[in-house]
């Protein structure tokens, strides 16, 4: 019996966790990261790969642990322990003095479509690499459909 050879093996890729995005949110998303190609390619990218990938479900069919716009979300850095909440929002919404992320950040990205207990890499605008863990999802109340 001979020993499989390992000198070929490429090493594990970390595996992207499952993420959903409500069908309505899906099209202004899209527009914000095409939008954003000039400005800062890398996110853009980033957030059209996550969209790609994404499992995409009508608001009534969306879990009510699922991050999404509106939604306030709460996470920890394994590298640090620190638990951080915020609110995820579109850029015209954002205040970081709020605690209101836009979705158009590294963070953003990141968080949209997560559900609780999905850990994941993301990296910071000054090239850090962060492991984080999705702790609690809270959904804004439904607005009113006009």
């Amino acid at each position: 019996m001979s020993t499989p050879r390992t000198d070929n093996v490429k090493p594990r890729r970390e595996r992207a966790p499952r993420i959903v995005i409500e069908a309505n949110a899906l099209a202004h998303l899209e527009s914000l990261a095409e939008g954003a190609i000039q400005r800062n390619p890398e996110l853009a990218n980033r957030l059209l790969d996550e969209l790609g990938r994404a499992r995409i479900v009508k608001q009534e069919k969306l879990p009510a642990n699922v991050v999404t716009i509106g939604s306030t979300v709460s996470y920890r850095d394994e590298s640090t322990g620190q638990e951080k909440t915020v609110t995820l929002v579109y850029p015209e919404d954002a205040d970081i003095a709020l605690q209101r992320v836009s979705v158009m950040t590294p963070i953003g990205v990141a968080l949209v479509g997560l559900a609780e207990g999905a850990a994941f890499h993301w990296n910071t605008r000054d090239h850090q690499r962060r492991a984080l863990t999705v702790i609690k999802v809270e959904q804004a109340q439904a607005a009113t459909e006009a």
